[in-house]
């Protein structure tokens, strides 16, 4: 990306038929592409482990959307009961409609779309990746429950790169059974010593490093 091309960050709403969801776009005059942020397990568009990519993403010619996949009043209904986040159908939908969203919009309808899921988003961004094999270029999961994607795993169509902590067992091992599943391209990229959120010191920067390496070497 050149040096002093200006990131401009903008709120859009992304339309529901049930009201809508919010987003935060992030674009460069040169961006190569528009990777969309499919969060998880009580997480949103805050996240500082997310933004924290997006980031990484951004100075290096990648847009950004880091969107909530639920509306202000189900977040609220989340936190209480925490149900909503393990919804994968409802995650699934939320997130295809941002793809669709992007198709449409005057400021990213060019660019090519990958999916990136932390935790239980990581299960919707395998999902819609198989009901959309023409609109996403590639797949990363962080931490990613990908075992929720169940039989959609098996038709993904993008090439889908699994980064895990090497100290996060149980989802270590639920992404090698995903692997054994994925027909296209894959990898399980381990973090040593990282647990499940990468709070570990450079754990989230090697995460958000390999992220990078794996979009940008598949556009």
């Amino acid at each position: 990306m050149d040096k002093h091309a200006t990131i401009h960050t903008q709120q859009m709403k992304i339309p529901l038929e049930d009201g809508g969801i919010i987003g935060d776009l992030t674009l460069t005059p040169d961006a190569q592409a528009l990777v969309i942020f499919a969060h998880g397990s009580g997480s949103g568009r805050m996240s500082p482990r997310n933004r924290s990519v997006a980031q990484l993403l951004q100075r290096n010619g990648l847009g950004t959307l880091l969107v909530d996949l639920l509306t202000v009043d189900e977040q609220a209904i989340d936190e209480q009961t925490g149900e909503l986040r393990f919804d994968i159908d409802l995650l699934c939908r939320r997130l295809g409609a941002a793809i669709l969203w992007a198709g449409q919009n005057e400021q990213t309808k060019h660019l090519k779309i990958a999916l990136y899921g932390a935790s239980t988003g990581a299960a919707a961004a395998l999902m819609v990746a198989a009901e959309h094999p023409d609109n996403v270029f590639a797949v990363v999961s962080r931490g990613g429950r990908t075992d929720l994607a169940g039989d959609s795993i098996a038709n993904v169509k993008a090439p889908v790169l699994m980064i895990v902590g090497g100290d996060d067992r149980i989802v270590l091992d639920l992404n090698s059974i995903t692997s054994a599943s994925l027909r296209v391209e894959h990898n399980i990229e381990i973090i040593p010593n990282a647990t499940h959120l990468f709070e570990e010191p450079g754990a989230l920067e090697r995460a958000a490093e390999l992220t990078c390496q794996w979009l940008l070497g598949h556009l």
